[in-house]
């Protein structure tokens, strides 16, 4: 007891309180099993943010879902790149990475969410999107930061990279020009993320600030002049 009290009086306040926690996450489903998953959050503000680039002849990975709800009636053309040659909602079955089935200088905008990080090379892709985009057209790109590697996706489409920003704004600058990255997340949204928690788990005032050192999303926006 006399030894418990003494510790208690010397050992600094990090050593006696230790935050809880848990061996095992929330979710193993970034959280879309209880609501709106973190770097959601980060990419559709992101998107918003430039919801005017939306326009003309849009190109997006999978679906349109972005593409609808960003570009409304300035898009005058939607299609969706895939590379399963059964993909329900694609217009045109290609590769990202060699540029196989995509056309040139054809897009004045395309939408890349949380695709570089399954593409074995990602600097290949940029130069991809490069010759897909109209001049004046603008890449809207988001990849993974701080993020867990979930175990399914099989050989097809395997999780592979995780980047920084200034990782990001050097691969994009060898393509492009113009290139504008930024970063989002705190230490907050990251543990959050990590755990599986999702944005209606947090306080509003979670997302209300950014910390460089923690980088959940990052998001590029590039332009082919």
């Amino acid at each position: 007891m006399a030894y418990a009290r003494l510790y208690r009086r010397a050992a600094p306040r990090s050593a006696r309180s230790r935050p809880t926690l848990t061996p095992e996450p929330v979710s193993r489903r970034y959280g879309q099993d209880r609501g709106r998953p973190v770097d959601r959050v980060y990419i559709e503000r992101f998107l918003a943010e430039h919801a005017t680039d939306v326009r003309g002849r849009v190109l997006e990975i999978y679906e349109p879902t972005y593409t609808e709800r960003f570009g409304g009636g300035r898009v005058d053309r939607s299609d969706v790149l895939d590379a399963a040659p059964d993909a329900p909602r694609a217009t045109i079955v290609g590769d990202l990475q060699t540029g196989a089935g995509l056309p040139d200088a054809a897009f004045d905008c395309f939408i890349c969410t949380q695709t570089l990080s399954l593409v074995a090379d990602p600097a290949a892709a940029l130069v991809q999107a490069h010759r897909a985009l109209a001049p004046g057209g603008v890449l809207l790109a988001t990849v993974p930061g701080i993020s867990h590697r979930p175990r399914a996706g099989g050989d097809d489409f395997p999780d592979l990279w995780r980047f920084t920003a200034a990782g990001l704004a050097r691969l994009a600058q060898a393509s492009f020009a113009d290139v504008e990255v930024r970063a989002w997340g705190n230490v907050r949204t990251a543990a959050a993320f990590l755990y599986g928690l999702a944005e209606e788990d947090l306080p509003a005032d979670a997302f209300t600030a950014d910390d460089p050192e923690y980088e959940v999303l990052i998001a590029l926006r590039a332009v082919r002049r």
